[in-house]
């Protein structure tokens, strides 16, 4: 699909892109030719593909999901750079 320059401009406008001439020549070719690719791919034929298929098996899930016990105040905060008492001290970010 063979873009026109207008509608190179149009997506450089929507992007908030400034393009110069040559830029709008070179992003409009590759723009075509990724709808191309795109349109290739929407002829291929997926009606018997069902929605969530892997190319490869997946693996079971190691392990069931379990609550487990409490991490413990001391334990969380043992890596943190800087702590106020009981929680993690971050830098202000608004003055």
């Amino acid at each position: 699909m063979k873009l026109t320059s207008e509608q190179v401009r149009h997506v450089a406008k929507l992007a908030r892109l400034a393009l110069s001439p040559e830029e709008e020549a070179r992003f409009g070719a590759q723009l075509s030719n990724i709808l191309d690719a795109v349109d290739t791919l929407a002829q291929v034929d997926t009606a018997g593909v069902p929605a969530t298929a892997y190319v490869l098996p997946m693996p079971p899930h190691a392990r069931a999901d379990e609550v487990t016990g409490h991490l413990g105040t001391g334990a969380a905060l043992a890596n943190a750079p800087q702590a106020v008492g009981t929680s993690f001290a971050i830098p202000r970010v608004i003055e």
